[in-house]
């Protein structure tokens, strides 16, 4: 199934639970009020304070580790771009005839790159295009070594293959940055948290008889929000974060090895 109907099933879940676990915290509370006023909020301020400390506490959490980890895939994408640019400046030290053919699959390359990152949403067709840039790692590597044999040239062998194996790892750490996510029990124990929160924050509302809509909705509002984000920013090619942006980075480089 798509992320994004994943995330907004999770997000509409915390909302619609949530709501529930407020309203059966709220009538628990008022039948508890009914019979014993005095003993209904004992105790009930420090079991409050800890639940909520905690499910505080894994909201930022999450959200930092997930802001971190969207850090760190702007950077890569920006040093991914910085290693190809090396090596395909350094075929200049190669012979003349053997620099069209390693040029072009260092566009088919890019271009294999480019997609794959695009087509995450369509885990097939990304999956696709990633085993289509790794072909093309073992073509260019093979390529490459062949030219520096044939040159003779001892500084083509020593500047342009270790600027290739740099560009190679590079890739590597950022295709693996992509699947770097929290165990999901963390999720889970947060969407268990949230709804915790909300059938004590429903109990005690249960001290009155009216409902206060405007805080219930408020809750509820506010955590399913602050769940959804976390998620956006965890997964920033799928929701309204948006981390396309600085693939421009690599377009611009594409567009610079055209003849």
């Amino acid at each position: 199934m798509h992320f994004t109907l994943l995330g907004t099933l999770a997000v509409l879940g915390i909302f619609v639970g949530t709501l529930a676990a407020l309203e059966v915290g709220r009538r628990v509370g008022i039948r508890r009020m009914a019979r014993d006023p005095e003993g209904a909020q004992a105790g009930s301020g420090v079991i409050d304070g800890a639940v909520f400390g905690l499910l505080g506490l894994l909201i930022a959490f999450t959200f930092s580790g997930a802001a971190e980890r969207f850090d760190a895939r702007r950077t890569m994408i920006v040093e991914e771009a910085n290693s190809i640019g090396t090596a395909w400046l350094r075929l200049d030290l190669l012979p003349q005839a053997a620099q069209p053919p390693l040029r072009e699959k260092f566009r088919q390359y890019l271009d294999a790159r480019l997609a794959a990152f695009q087509k995450i949403p369509e885990a097939a067709a990304a999956k696709a295009e990633l085993a289509r840039a790794t072909a093309l790692q073992t073509e260019i590597w093979n390529q490459a070594v062949a030219a520096c044999r044939d040159a003779g040239s001892q500084s083509a062998t020593m500047l342009l293959l270790p600027a290739l194996n740099e560009m190679f790892d590079v890739a590597a750490s950022r295709t693996n940055g992509v699947a770097m996510h929290p165990p999901r029990i963390i999720y889970m124990l947060l969407g268990v948290l949230v709804l915790a929160g909300s059938l004590l924050a429903g109990y005690a509302m249960g001290v009155g008889r009216i409902r206060n809509w405007v805080h219930a909705m408020a809750f509820v509002v506010v955590m399913s929000v602050a769940v959804y984000v976390i998620l956006d920013y965890e997964y920033p090619r799928v929701g309204f974060i948006r981390i396309e942006s600085f693939d421009q980075v690599l377009v611009d480089l594409r567009q610079s090895m055209n003849p």
